[in-house]
């Protein structure tokens, strides 16, 4: 909408994005916090879901807008104008347009979230039941030595969900690149 729609507030409305953007995460922390107890979500997973999309956002939103933009307008008329409704323009030619954009947002989102500590450590404090991999990394730390065999076994078993994610979504990323605008 920020990228094909003309509106009063739309300036205003990407400013507004981009300064939430400029915010250091570590800012935040205390306010959300206070947010997630005031909801009566603290040591939940749901409420550290929350968080990371409130985080993912703006990000998304942003980087989402500069490839929706950089597809033609005239593909959208010319496909209004072959007859097809909003929802199949939608489907067949932005859709597969914009999918490697949706990637790139979801891979690099997955992975932020996948590597975050502060915002966990904090929302889940002394739950032993729900925890991330980054605070479950932290347990090989010990206040005199650490157990370094084990910091690097286990870092690397955490980097196989995001190999598997990214070998998953690979082949939409190279696929969407040359897809969609192809006449005939």
């Amino acid at each position: 909408a920020l990228a094909r729609f003309r509106f009063k507030f739309r300036t205003a409305v990407l400013l507004m994005i981009l300064v939430v953007q400029m915010v250091p995460l570590e800012a935040l922390v205390i306010p959300l916090f206070v947010q997630i107890r005031d909801l009566q979500l603290l040591n939940t997973l749901l409420g550290l879901i929350i968080v990371y999309v409130a985080l993912a956002l703006p990000f998304g939103i942003w980087m989402l807008r500069g490839f929706v933009a950089a597809v033609p307008v005239e593909l959208e008329e010319a496909a209004f104008l072959d007859g097809a409704s909003w929802w199949r323009m939608f489907r067949s030619i932005m859709l597969p347009l914009v999918a490697p954009g949706l990637v790139a947002t979801s891979v690099f989102s997955f992975i932020t979230a996948w590597n975050e500590f502060i915002f966990a450590m904090t929302l889940l404090g002394g739950s032993t039941e729900n925890y991330t991999v980054a605070i479950g990394l932290k347990q090989f730390f010990g206040l005199n030595s650490n157990d370094w065999g084990s910091v690097m076994a286990a870092s690397t078993i955490i980097t196989i969900p995001v190999m598997i994610f990214f070998i998953l979504v690979q082949r939409r990323l190279s696929g969407g690149l040359v897809s969609g605008a192809v006449k005939g």
